[in-house]
């Protein structure tokens, strides 16, 4: 596959509305505080976390009002913003104490809130109007007259379904004055946009309040008369998607008019959340500085498959999906990297870096640093000690502190990983 895009490109579809952020917004997921710092460190313009009621991810590391309020201390160093997905769709017992918990999230200085249900909707319209509601994807936008719809109502962005197309976006942002966010990277659930009911009636847990336990990539087999139908050895199968990547089409969203571009994965790891940031956040300042000589980097592409991706395809941004973009048989592909540790601080006197080990490593191993911006470099480890002067031959206890000479520079919150 051709990797650069022709240095003349065609004339955007977009036909210039005044809503429109000035360069496009990179909205990275977090599912902890620390995930929060990791995202914005790597060059995210939002971050979108959850807190401890109406969201959608129950079993994440949802914030604490406390850690709202210190992620948004630290985004705000970098010009970053913090939105809270509130995106449930609510029975009449969860709106209890949503207005307090709206005014909280104001309080503490969350630029916005994903919501899908029109009762959180119209609640933080009245009772939080410093805090600006985004549609959440939950609500399937797929047409401009919907877009518009909500836009009267007083929304500046939706959020649209992963079901829409380029040429669908294109016109939406023609015809309407509104931010639009659109999802770039990461899983695609198999229902419509989250419409799903496998979980609840599987594990009664509720997919659309928070609960889902994705059923669909459970492995299944089939039984006719309580006895399999399947051959001796054949493998079970399963219903789940392909995740979504747009690294290699950054200029046709930025071309249709998406605002903001929305990486999946509150659930993902640092590691995971680190290199696909990176990779976006380069392919989009290398399109908005020079649209006319921009060339994909195979480095891109190369950081998006160090992370723990599934097999990746675009979605139904071109096309619609067919059999082939689902993933019947188990997928046991490892991500190739692993996240080993992460620096906290470097000497430059002495080339030493002190590292939080996250999985174990030994002298002689080889391993990666890489930092915001492209930064990366390779080297074999040399021999190490703990913050004592011990001199240690494996690294094997959790967030224990290492010092190692490093063979180029790091600053803190740059990552070490190994290839598995």
């Amino acid at each position: 596959m051709k990797m650069n895009h022709v240095a003349a490109r065609a004339k955007p579809r977009y036909a210039g509305k005044r809503t429109r952020l000035n360069k496009p917004e990179l909205l990275a997921p977090a599912g902890s505080l620390e995930k929060l710092k990791f995202a914005v460190h790597y060059g995210a313009d939002a971050v979108y976390i959850g807190g401890q009621k109406y969201g959608l991810r129950s079993n994440a590391d949802n914030f604490s009002f406390e850690e709202m309020r210190e992620g948004v201390a630290f985004a705000a160093q970098y010009g970053a913003k913090v939105f809270v997905a509130t995106n449930i769709y609510a029975h009449q017992e969860d709106l209890d104490g949503v207005a307090d918990y709206l005014r909280q999230l104001e309080s503490v200085g969350i630029a916005a809130i994903i919501a899908a249900d029109p009762a959180i909707v119209e609640t933080a319209q009245k009772v939080a109007p410093k805090l600006e509601v985004h549609l959440s994807t939950q609500q399937s936008t797929m047409n401009w007259q919907a877009v518009q719809f909500w836009k009267e109502e007083g929304l500046p962005r939706v959020v649209l379904a992963r079901e829409t197309t380029m040429d669908e976006i294109a016109e939406m942002k023609t015809r309407v004055d509104i931010e639009l966010e659109v999802f770039v990277h990461g899983a695609m659930c198999s229902s419509v946009s989250g419409r799903c009911v496998l979980s609840n009636h599987f594990t009664d847990r509720d997919s659309n309040r928070g609960g889902c336990c994705q059923s669909c990539r459970w492995k299944y087999d089939l039984h006719a008369d309580e006895q399999s139908v399947m051959e001796p050895g054949e493998n079970l199968f399963t219903m789940g998607s392909k995740d979504l990547c747009m690294i290699r089409h950054v200029p046709d969203l930025i071309d249709a008019g998406v605002d903001s571009f929305k990486i999946e994965g509150r659930m993902k790891s640092i590691h995971y959340v680190a290199s696909v940031v990176n990779a976006y956040r380069q392919a989009i300042d290398a399109y908005m500085a020079d649209p006319q000589r921009y060339e994909l980097r195979q480095e891109w592409v190369d950081e998006i498959g160090k992370a723990a991706n599934r097999p990746l395809n675009t979605g139904f941004f071109y096309s619609t999906p067919g059999a082939e973009e689902h993933i019947y048989e188990p997928e046991e592909k490892p991500a190739p990297y692993d996240f080993a540790a992460v620096v906290t601080d470097y000497d430059e006197a002495s080339g030493i870096a002190t590292v939080q080990q996250r999985s174990p490593f030994r002298p002689g191993m080889e391993v990666e640093f890489f930092g915001p911006g492209g930064r990366r470099f390779v080297q074999r480890l040399g021999e190490f000690t703990d913050e004592e002067g011990n001199t240690l031959t494996v690294a094997r206890h959790p967030l224990q502190k290492i010092r190692v000479k490093t063979d180029q520079p790091l600053v803190p919150l740059d990552i070490m990983r190994k290839r598995l």
